[in-house]
């Protein structure tokens, strides 16, 4: 009997009201080494959003399913596949496909949860505790007494990242906005910036001189990322893993990309030799195409982690997948605090 499923596909891109349809899709088979879990909950990801602006180059072509991570049951393994049952309960990363009621992924990406997880906060494992782990354990070393920015401490990657860097004895510079700064001192930002009335870059100054940041965490791109660069001591590090800012004012066509990049500003390897600076680009797509085994490890980290208590994942608001539209929104419209996840009953 040829089984069917929803899913929710890109078929537009601009504005999440006009973007997104609700349609059936057959059920996907596994290949030899994968699993097919039946979804229920997806998360959403700012590169979603990217994405649906039509920003995202690595994104598949519309009509597009999107979604990074999902957590629910495994429905069926594949013939290779050894360490996993049906039934199970997951969190998995996949290479887009997560918009969907059932959802076929490598199971290099995949991890058993605790019954005291719930699916929502499970879908926080996949995507942006893994992307913090892989940012804070090996694309750097984090030491005790360093002094570390996060930039969008508020953001899902960014309440990771302070709860890592906290437990490995940082000390813990956070920008965010007004309404979120009680938030972000709450998971642990020894001294948080409100972007929107304060140039971060001045105010770090003000508190440490001319010391220095040893490790900057930047998800903004643009001028932050140029003005973050200013601030690394030597020996320093920055680690970019976004470019939010490259949808800030231009919406509907590539302008604020281009915005975006020029105000990154231009680079030559002498000052960062001189300073014994390092400036590291990290895409968990990348990581989890060419090093599944890596992957496989940082996210096996991440769970271990959260069963210690040091990994608290926090969830914004969840949607059901009807709302996919208003899920968008909250997200994009920096509404949120941690993650943003839809369900599907």
């Amino acid at each position: 009997m040829f089984q069917t499923m929803k899913g929710i596909q890109l078929t537009s891109y601009g504005n999440s009201d006009q973007a997104f349809t609700i349609t059936e899709l057959p059920i996907p088979k596994p290949g030899d080494y994968d699993v097919i879990i039946a979804s229920e909950a997806s998360g959403l990801n700012f590169a979603d959003v990217v994405a649906r602006r039509g920003l995202y180059p690595d994104a598949p072509k519309n009509p597009a399913l999107l979604g990074y991570d999902v957590a629910g049951r495994i429905h069926t393994i594949g013939a290779k596949v050894e360490d996993f049952k049906v039934g199970d309960r997951v969190t998995a990363l996949c290479r887009f496909g997560g918009y969907a009621e059932y959802v076929s992924t490598n199971v290099a990406g995949v991890a058993k949860v605790p019954d005291s997880l719930d699916y929502p906060e499970a879908t926080t494992l996949a995507t942006q505790a893994c992307t913090a782990m892989f940012c804070a354990t090996e694309a750097v070393s984090l030491h005790p007494s360093d002094k570390v920015l996060v930039q969008a401490a508020a953001g899902g990657v960014g309440i990771m990242l302070t709860q890592i860097a906290k437990h490995l004895g940082c000390e813990v510079f956070g920008t965010c906005s007004t309404s979120k700064l009680d938030f972000v001192k709450k998971n642990g930002v020894d001294h948080a910036i409100d972007y929107r009335n304060e140039n971060f870059a001045e105010a770090i100054r003000t508190l440490i001189g001319k010391r220095g940041i040893d490790v900057i965490f930047d998800s903004l791109g643009g001028k932050a990322y140029k003005d973050g660069k200013g601030l690394l001591a030597h020996g320093g590090r920055m680690v970019n893993f976004g470019a939010a800012e490259q949808i800030r004012g231009s919406k509907t066509n590539k302008i604020g990309a281009l915005r975006a990049a020029w105000r990154f500003g231009f680079h030559s390897p002498i000052p960062l030799l001189m300073g014994s600076k390092a400036m590291i680009g990290v895409n968990m797509l990348r990581i989890s195409d060419s090093r599944p085994d890596i992957f496989n490890v940082v996210l096996k980290r991440v769970v271990d982690y959260y069963e210690q208590g040091i990994l608290k994942p926090v969830v914004s608001k969840v949607f059901s997948a009807e709302q996919i539209a208003e899920a968008h929104d909250h997200l994009e419209n920096r509404q949120s605090i941690g993650k943003v996840a839809i369900v599907w009953k």
